[in-house]
């Protein structure tokens, strides 16, 4: 019998759910077996036992250079997260508090702006790049990331300014405060929560992100996730590698999720999704 809340489910859903967890966890399982191997063995998928070997990430960091790729993510992911979070929570400040014509249908227009796919886009902003000469440099890419971040921000953050009470702003009002000394002193200290919340999907969506990576760089400012590509060729391709880089790709994102959760939750239930 397993329990969930104050709520008893059966064996069989109890066995469902554990099944569910097992396919979600497989392949990522998969994936760290196979960097593992030894390169005569990652064509052997019955190979369950062997002795593990560190040599396919000594090669993806000695030949392959993923430190580099590293540094051109964190910096990328770090600058994106950073001006979003500050131009969406003003924007979403100014939609929580202000009235103006056609309020809604604007927000909308902004949400709308997350619902275009990438591989729509990039072209568009291929050619522009390469008119200004900024293909393969960090700032086509923190620009193209601040493109879905910056909405996504100013959702997240309209709710949650909308948690707190218009009162506190006006006794500072009262007090002689300018509106932005309230909004960086009142409004963003209480909101820190949806502040965290919201960097922190920003951080997710921005490490992740492959299509503007893989179409906008080649090699000053590519990331992490576009590394892939680098184990495929004419000869076959690189599995323990590629699954090496994969792993590389996905711990920082794992060891992250797991030290930001509870602030995570907390911010989630501040009112960001209610």
């Amino acid at each position: 019998m397993t329990t969930i809340g104050n709520k008893r489910l059966g064996p069989g859903t109890g066995f469902l759910l554990l099944l569910v967890c097992a396919a979600c966890i497989f392949p990522m399982l998969w994936m760290i077996i196979v960097s593992l191997k030894e390169k005569s063995l990652t064509y052997d998928p019955s190979v369950w036992f062997f002795t593990p070997t560190f040599e396919n990430f000594r090669a993806v960091f000695e030949d392959r250079h993923a430190i580099d790729y590293l540094k051109n993510s964190a910096i990328v992911v770090l600058c994106t997260t950073v001006v979003s979070i500050f131009i969406g929570g003003m924007a979403a400040y100014g939609f929580a508090r202000f009235e103006f014509k056609k309020k809604e249908n604007r927000a909308f227009w902004v949400l709308s702006l997350r619902m275009l796919p990438p591989m729509a886009s990039v072209i568009p902003l291929f050619v522009m790049a390469s008119l200004i000469g900024a293909l393969d440099t960090h700032i086509v890419l923190i620009i193209c990331y601040m493109l879905f971040n910056i909405p996504f921000t100013i959702w997240m953050m309209r709710s949650f300014f909308e948690e707190i009470p218009v009162a506190l702003e006006e006794a500072a009002f009262v007090d002689g405060a300018s509106r932005f000394r309230v909004f960086v002193q009142i409004i963003l200290p209480l909101a820190t929560p949806g502040l965290i919340a919201t960097a922190i999907f920003c951080i997710i969506n921005s490490w992740n992100e492959f299509v503007f990576a893989l179409f906008l760089t080649s090699s000053q400012a590519s990331t992490l996730p576009t590394t892939v590509t680098l184990f495929l060729s004419v000869s076959g391709v690189a599995w323990g590698e590629m699954s090496a880089i994969g792993v590389v790709t996905i711990l920082p994102m794992l060891l992250f999720a797991m030290i930001v959760q509870k602030y995570m939750i907390r911010g989630l239930t501040f009112g960001g999704v209610k």
